[in-house]
């Protein structure tokens, strides 16, 4: 059964300095010589994004409501072929989840379906004898859950580290790190958290490196590699795009290209949106798209004036498209390529960022006006996990398709006509959401493909076909 030694690294909150921790593990361990598979529970787009920079692999996501559990331990393999450890940061506190579902999408949870061990990072500022009862409750709540060890972040003094030492002597918990208060790398953040690596390259190349230089020092590296060896094995195979979309051969005879090829194994090309404003992707839809036939081709919708040549689908995922609306706005050629693109009837897939910028307007700037539909920021923010349901058919499923999906956006789009809604959302109130027009599928919802393949092979078949 494979094997791959790993760690989870988890809080009591949020803001207690996960981050800092697995990205400068991940940096640590990778300067030792060391193939690191980096991981993040949860659906966040960030922070994977540094995971990327201190390990030299994609960072991938963990996240248990929008895959299922089921995908958990095969997706985890998929991502850590071939590597030496694996570091996965958890989300929010050790046993928040999603909410009104218990468990479910926790760190805790994720961290039970990898059979992993649990090192958690506390925040020590603002105490001392008190953290052996804090480290105690979050080891002793939940048996099946392992915390092998503690690192103390925020430390102010060596005084203050031999207080926290002694406490916690008696919970029974290791001590593998301590890193001090006045050590702290700056990584900023904004509307939506931290501020993406694509839009700040050389400054986050230097923070990665300074926080595995903080984690060098402060963490004992040869007892974190050791808890991590000791990770269960397990049971599943890894996740491969390829297997999930075997084909499915049609019968009767297969169209024929003008050069006498199969028209089914023909690979069709997909532009996906990338550069500062569009960074929100999983890696597994481009893999998905390509196993599906697609050969898949990035952009960047800030420097380019044309789409990819041949293109025949499109991708427009998630970013800020609000922080770069002018320079968006004046790139008029790509926006006009978009248009007709999408007025061909190619399929289009987009994704709050990319829903925003197929408005006719965003924040009173002229977008690709694909859609009869104005959008502009907002002081609200909506968060949250949704279900979801294919209200009618589109170039990504047929209508009664359910996935589960996450929103997370302060802008609000107002809509005009002449589109059909895409999803029917059944919590936490039900409504509709999104447009369906002509190729077009456009929505606020971000889902992950590997919980439901089917929509990649869809997506490209409407691409041969369009």
């Amino acid at each position: 059964m494979p094997s791959v030694p790993r760690l989870v690294i988890a809080a009591p909150s949020s803001g207690s300095g996960k981050t800092t921790v697995a990205t400068g593990l991940m940096a640590a361990f990778a300067a030792r010589g060391l193939a690191v598979s980096p991981h993040k529970v949860g659906p966040d787009y960030i922070d994977p994004g540094y995971h990327t920079l201190a390990s030299g692999r994609v960072g991938r996501n963990l996240d248990a409501y929008l895959c299922g559990p089921e995908l958990i331990g095969p997706l985890f393999l998929h991502g850590s072929r071939g590597c030496d450890i694996a570091v996965v940061e958890g989300v929010m506190g050790l046993y928040d989840g999603a909410a009104g579902e218990g468990e479910l999408a926790s760190t805790a949870h994720v961290a039970k379906l990898l059979r992993a061990p649990v090192v958690l990072v506390v925040d020590a500022s603002s105490q001392s004898r008190s953290v052996a009862a804090l480290v105690h409750g979050f080891a002793s709540w939940d048996p099946q859950v392992r915390v092998g060890g503690v690192i103390l972040n925020k430390v102010a003094s060596d005084r203050h580290e031999e207080l926290l030492r002694d406490a916690l002597d008696s919970a029974g918990v290791p001590v593998l790190g301590v890193l001090r208060r006045t050590v702290q790398v700056d990584t900023p953040s904004r509307h939506l958290g931290l501020v993406p690596v694509a839009e700040r390259r050389a400054e986050a190349v230097d923070a990665v490196a300074a926080m595995g230089a903080q984690v060098e020092a402060g963490c004992d590296l040869e007892a974190l590699l050791g808890l991590a060896r000791g990770a269960g094995a397990l049971s599943c195979a890894a996740w491969d795009a390829a297997e999930v979309l075997a084909p499915v051969r049609p019968e009767g005879p297969r169209p024929q290209t003008p050069d006498g090829l199969d028209g089914t194994d023909r690979r069709v090309r997909v532009a996906v949106a990338g550069g500062p404003a569009f960074t929100f992707s999983y890696a597994e839809h481009a893999e998905l798209l390509t196993a599906a036939g697609a050969e898949v081709v990035p952009f960047d919708p800030l420097r380019d004036e044309q789409l990819p040549d041949g293109t025949a689908g499109l991708v427009i995922g998630g970013g800020f498209p609000e922080v770069y609306a002018a320079e968006l706005s004046a790139n008029e050629p790509l926006r006009k390529a978009v248009a007709a693109l999408a007025q061909s009837g190619a399929p289009v897939a987009a994704e709050c960022a990319g829903l925003l910028y197929l408005c006719r307007e965003l924040d009173g700037l002229p977008m690709c006006g694909v859609l009869d539909a104005s959008a502009r920021m907002s002081e609200r923010l909506t968060l949250g996990y949704r279900d979801a349901v294919a209200v009618g058919d589109s170039s990504l499923a047929v209508a009664g398709t359910r996935m589960r999906a996450h929103e997370f956006h302060r802008t609000v789009v107002e809509p005009g006509s002449g589109t059909a809604p895409a999803w029917g959302v059944r919590s936490p109130q039900r409504r509709v959401e999104g447009f369906v027009q002509q190729g077009v599928h456009a929505s606020y919802l971000h889902t992950h493909w590997a919980a439901e393949p089917g929509v990649a092979r869809r997506f490209v078949e409407r691409c041969r076909t369009s």
